[in-house]
């Protein structure tokens, strides 16, 4: 049985105000650059909030990450390239301001419309003396992901400038550490009655493991800076949502996907405890709200309903009408029902796959990244519920608000000397 489905009053995250999110030192940067992190912060979301991609196919995050007194020249873009989704990273003065200093921008566009983030990239180019202080020939791509081998040819050809390929794992795991040990307000635990609790930095992270979910799971085991075994993972990620939902339900996008799980109500899909017991389950410890089967339902609910059809007293079949020719009032199979069940089980299953590996290697922290989760409730609820339900307490999910970009941000972070971090929690060489 999966682990019950988590409540359904948990709060959205709530930003804390960014006056909190202090970086008092500074880090060395690109070559003898150094990058002033002093009075550091995340951006408010609210100030540059956008939910849709613009023309240029480029979705902006909402939660750039603000250099107030940075001066210096930054002169590379980082690009992390997965199986659904592009994530780029880079630095940019603060436009139509008198305020020094800039900031680190996030950017995501789908694979499928790659040209339209070549297109961007090429505009920084251009915009290079802009955005940072260097000419357009001095830009670097700092590229990883599987599309960093795939679309090389390419990206040379189109940008002209170097672009420097780097191990996706690798940049996974730089990413993650530079998060954890250097970032105030961006890591935190997820719960019902807190539902946004932040970690503070701190230097003492190993060992963990990395849940990093985006079309598919690789779960990773990191023992130290460039420590790190792939112990396991899952086909079932992202992308068999994606998929799945795009065939079951009208959504066309992730989002919009998420969107409809959010209005959704799975016990009209999924077979609970609840329908098997008509009560909790005590004696083993499974409320009546815990779900006995994904899709459970499904199957009975069809055959009754095509029962009804051949009756007469249901729906033709394909028809949208009851046979009397009235319009149907209640639709069985909503999509929105789906989408929730659909997430529900593919999150659980991630929880507790990740739940059993840190059992078998005894980790105790677990940090879920990728494209997958967007700071998404529901998901993050789930996750939070799976692992908690399955080390009955004992063990804890953590998430990070900038998720998708551990690996784009790791390639950024590769552009840069020895022990550069305050806590030199990053490789030790070039």
């Amino acid at each position: 049985m999966s682990a019950p489905a988590p409540p359904s009053g948990a709060l959205r995250p709530v930003l804390e105000n960014r006056r909190n999110s202090l970086l008092d030192e500074t880090i060395l940067a690109p070559g003898a650059v150094k990058i002033n992190v002093q009075g550091a912060f995340i951006v408010d979301e609210v100030e540059t909030h956008n939910d849709s991609p613009d023309e240029d196919g480029a979705q902006h995050d909402t939660r750039d990450i603000r250099l107030p007194h940075h001066t210096a020249v930054v002169s590379h873009v980082a690009l992390d390239i997965g199986g659904s989704l592009a994530k780029l990273v880079f630095f940019s003065r603060e436009p139509n301001s008198k305020e020094l200093g800039g900031r680190l921008n996030f950017l995501k566009f789908e694979t499928d419309r790659i040209d339209q983030c070549f297109d961007f990239v090429k505009q920084l180019k251009t915009k290079q003396q802009t955005l940072n202080g260097s000419q357009p020939g001095e830009l670097c791509v700092m590229a990883t992901g599987g599309g960093a081998y795939k679309y090389y040819d390419d990206m040379k050809e189109v940008f002209g400038v170097e672009v420097l390929r780097e191990d996706e794992m690798e940049c996974l795991i730089m990413g993650l550490d530079f998060f954890i040990t250097e970032i105030p307000r961006e890591v935190f635990a997820y719960g019902e009655t807190d539902p946004m609790h932040f970690e503070e930095p701190r230097a003492d992270i190993y060992p963990y493991l990395l849940v990093n979910i985006g079309s598919g799971v690789s779960m990773v085991k990191v023992s130290g800076p460039r420590q790190f075994e792939r112990i396991g993972g899952t086909s079932l990620g992202g992308g068999t949502l994606w998929g799945l939902l795009s065939l079951l339900t009208g959504a066309r996008t992730f989002d919009q996907m998420l969107a409809m799980a959010d209005r959704g109500d799975n016990a009209n899909v999924d077979m609970l405890v609840g329908d098997i017991y008509g009560t909790d389950y005590g004696k083993i410890g499974l409320e009546k709200s815990t779900i006995a089967s994904s899709f459970g339902k499904v199957f009975k609910m069809k055959r009754q309903g095509e029962s009804d059809a051949e009756d007469g007293s249901g729906l033709s079949n394909g028809d949208s009408r009851q046979a009397d020719g009235s319009a149907v009032s209640d639709r069985p199979f909503a999509p929105e029902d789906i989408s929730l069940s659909l997430l529900y089980a593919v999150s659980n299953n991630i929880g507790q796959i990740a739940y059993l590996q840190c059992e078998k290697h005894q980790l105790e922290h677990i940090y879920f990244g990728g494209s997958f989760i967007r700071g998404h409730r529901q998901t993050m609820c789930t996750l939070s519920y799976a692992i908690k339900f399955w080390s009955k307490g004992e063990k804890k999910a953590y998430f990070l608000r900038h998720e998708g970009y551990l690996g784009s941000v790791g390639a950024f972070l590769k552009r840069q000397p020895r022990n550069w971090g305050r806590r030199n929690s990053f490789e030790e060489s070039i």
